[in-house]
């Protein structure tokens, strides 16, 4: 059934997808050193160019405005014209998809990678992603953000995470932070979860010394979490693949200053 803000949405996103002409960093890493070190389960954030980009950096603070779950080959059987290299992401154009890594060449990007779950955990945070694939992004999320964009008001700190989630009520359609964050709660793995020290002031109680995690909103986390986050590492592809400083050949200093 035809729905106006779904038409609206659509709409925009089409104009918020498309780049500006903002700087960006290039990649620091050589796409072949990318490719070696990334594993399945590792968050990708990606530094982007487009309007809506914009809106989530400015929103977040941060240099990351997108991310994406690595899952190598987990798709090759359905899906070989990817290749062994995959991601999955939600897209504000198509929506939960898969792309090969390879569309991310050149691109400043970070991999951020969870500590200590099993493998049967690992691939339970990937299949709880894949099994989203064709899901719509969340077009309401997207006319939200509309309003920050032209010209970027002054928006107070404690209201910009809010910001991300006005609209997105529908847990049908994701927006690429939740998307990644949902797969990482289904197996109880934090992010940035709500924390409780226990009841310190109840009368007559023994003071309880063990945190209780709480899970935190999906629809309030940014790719930036990812990267704050003490659950996370992160890896550097260089300093990953036997980084060695002695075999670094520096140019040599012109004597004549030319």
């Amino acid at each position: 059934m035809f729905h106006p803000l779904d038409w609206l949405g659509r709409r925009l996103a089409t104009f918020l997808a498309k780049p500006r002409p903002v700087e960006t960093h290039l990649g620091t890493s050589g796409f072949g050193l990318l490719e070696a070190t990334l594993r399945p389960g590792d968050v990708l954030l990606v530094e982007g160019s487009s309007r809506f980009s914009t809106a989530i950096k400015y929103l977040t603070q941060s240099s990351w405005s997108h991310a994406a779950l690595y899952v190598g080959a987990a798709l090759s059987a359905e899906r070989p014209e990817l290749g062994r290299h995959v991601l999955v992401e939600a897209d504000v154009n198509d929506g939960v998809r898969a792309v090969p890594l390879a569309g991310y060449r050149g691109m400043h990007t970070r991999i951020c990678r969870p500590v200590g779950l099993r493998r049967a955990e690992l691939d339970a945070v990937i299949a709880h992603a894949t099994h989203r694939l064709g899901q719509q992004y969340d077009v309401r999320n997207i006319i939200d953000l509309m309003r920050f964009l032209l010209p970027l008001p002054p928006v107070p700190g404690h209201w910009r995470r809010r910001m991300l989630a006005l609209g997105s009520g529908e847990p049908t359609r994701a927006i690429c932070s939740s998307l990644i964050a949902d797969a990482f709660h289904s197996v109880r793995y934090p992010i940035l979860p709500l924390v409780d020290r226990g009841d310190r002031h109840r009368p007559g109680a023994r003071h309880e010394q063990r945190e209780r995690l709480h899970i935190r909103d999906s629809r309030l986390f940014a790719p930036r979490d990812f990267d704050i986050s003490p659950y996370f590492l992160i890896v550097k592809p260089m300093l990953a693949q036997r980084f060695d400083v002695h075999r670094l050949q520096w140019a040599e200093p012109d004597p004549d200053g030319g």
